[in-house]
Formats: structure tokens, sequence, C-alpha cells
């Protein structure tokens, strides 16, 4: 099956989106469709890093500007909207992908047909952060080490409170019957995805943790002005919910378990035998210790 459309909405930090585009090169499959949508954000630096990696990229990408800014919200809404009923991938303009982080977030939604939005880990994740819940932890400094750990991970897709902004797959059938994203009353996208989520989760899909795969971040999403009271008045048992998901950590044993994963990733490999002979007797015929001389 091919794999969703990723979509990178352009923001104003011309190193955190040259990291992001290195990454995304490095860690996601040749030929994958890529949209660049600048909200006439981006300045002549960021410019000056778009073109060169357009024109050497070996992902299918795409890139427009808007004349003028319509805000963060709906400037998704429009790419979510032309994008019709496709799964598609949101991704941060400061965010670094590991090495099989979309094709994991992909079998994650093959996987379970109730699944609308799938989450991977993060250093800066709030309820998906790793090592640490609700922080904002360091950038993993081995990145290949942490991805072959999160190939490893059982596959629990824990519910979470919403899906969180450094990375998501959003199912676009549930999208499109929840009615997208409500670009009237939530400026941010922060905001915008809890609101989306939680109106997914009534219609009676879920949103999960996409165990296996992990997108780092610079800095956590954060609401716009005013929002959170949006959330707050719309959903009141969703701030009390995500605040006790964080106290309580539901997910501590499955951190720490990936914590684990990736501490065995960093042990050295069994040195193998220098004559190559595999039974430990150095003669070379595979047979064990003394077989010469008791033959």
């Amino acid at each position: 099956m091919p794999l969703p459309v990723i979509l990178l909405p352009v923001g104003v930090d011309d190193v955190a989106l040259d990291a992001c585009l290195a990454a995304l090169e490095a860690a996601t499959p040749a030929g994958t469709p890529v949209w660049l949508a600048d909200d006439a954000q981006g300045g002549p630096r960021v410019q000056a890093v778009i073109e060169p990696w357009l024109a050497r990229t070996r992902l299918q990408a795409e890139y427009t500007r808007r004349p003028r800014s319509i805000g963060e919200s709906a400037h998704l809404e429009q790419m979510l909207q032309a994008c019709g009923d496709a799964d598609v991938a949101v991704l941060a303009p400061d965010a670094v992908p590991l090495p099989g982080w979309l094709q994991q977030l992909s079998d994650c939604l093959a996987r379970d047909a109730s699944i609308a939005t799938a989450t991977p880990w993060s250093n800066a994740g709030e309820t998906v952060a790793w090592p640490r819940a609700g922080e904002r932890n360091a950038l993993p400094a081995d990145p290949a080490r942490l991805a072959r750990a999160c190939a490893s991970m059982p596959l629990l897709h824990p519910e979470l409170p919403s899906a969180v902004t450094h990375a998501v797959l959003i199912r676009g059938s549930a999208r499109r019957r929840a009615g997208g994203l409500d670009t009237q009353s939530c400026a941010s996208w922060y905001a915008a995805l809890a609101d989306l989520s939680l109106r997914m989760s009534g219609l009676g899909w879920r949103n999960v943790l996409c165990d296996n795969a992990f997108v780092g971040r610079h800095d956590e999403g954060r609401p716009a002005d005013g929002d959170m009271e949006v959330l707050g008045n719309r959903w009141p048992a969703w701030t009390a919910r995500l605040a006790g998901f964080l106290m309580d950590d539901p997910l501590h044993g499955h951190r720490q378990h990936l914590l684990q994963l990736c501490e065995q990733a960093a042990l050295p490999a069994r040195q193998p035998d220098l004559f190559g002979d595999g039974d430990g007797d150095g003669d070379g015929d595979g047979d064990g210790p003394g077989s010469e001389a008791a033959s």
C-alpha cells in the first residue's frame, strides 16, 4: 500500500526547518508525497532552505505559499480538505522523524479500523513524551538506536486523551465524519487537533499511541490565546482527563519498556570467534574440543 501524504506547514524558524527536512529525507522512503505549505510565514531564510531541498530531494515534494496569512488552523484545514478522504500525516516544521516513522503510523491505522489518529512517541510530546512524561526531554542522542528499540516494542496502542501535534496520522474518513477542524473557534493547530480528536472519539473512534514510532521535536506545541478556554467550555472533562493522564502516567510501564529496549540496543554484540568455527575449540572442525585427539 502507498504511504500517506505528509503535510508539513512551514514555520518561521529556518534552522529547525532545515533539520526537519534533512531528517525527513533520511527517515522516509523515496517517492513519498510531501506537501510543504507556507501560510505567508517563511521569510528569505526559509526560502533559502526550501528551494535547494526541493531540487535534490528523493521525495515527491510540492511547495505552495499563500499571498496572505489566514491563520494556523484555517491553513491546515485547507490542506486537509485538499487531500479529500485520504489518510494524511501532519508533521510539525521543527520535527525530527526517526527511521520507519511513517510506515509504522500507516500500519497502526491499518491494524485497527477503530483508530482515528495515531501519534508516535516524542521527546517533546506531552502525554507521549519519552523518557519522562509531560516534559520537554532532550532530542535522542542516538536516533538509529532508538528507532531499533521502537521497532521491538509490543503493539498495545493505548488510548490517549487526544492526538499530539509533533506528528499525527489522521484517518481521512473519520475526519470527514467529524466535520474537520473548527477554524472558527480554535486558532491554533494544538487546540484544533484536540477538538477534532474529541469529536472523533465521541463518534466511536480512538486516538492512540503508535508504540513503535518516534518523532522528535525541538519544542512543544502550544495553544493560541483563548484556545484553552474554548476547549474547557466545549469539553469540560478533557482538561481534567489530560491533567490526570500526566499525573498518573498510565504509560509509565510502556515507557520504561522502551527505555530498557534502548539500553539493550546499546550493548555491544558478542564478539565472534576469531577462527569462525562457532564451537569454541578453535580447531575449525565444528565438532567440539579435543575431537582430533580422541580419534
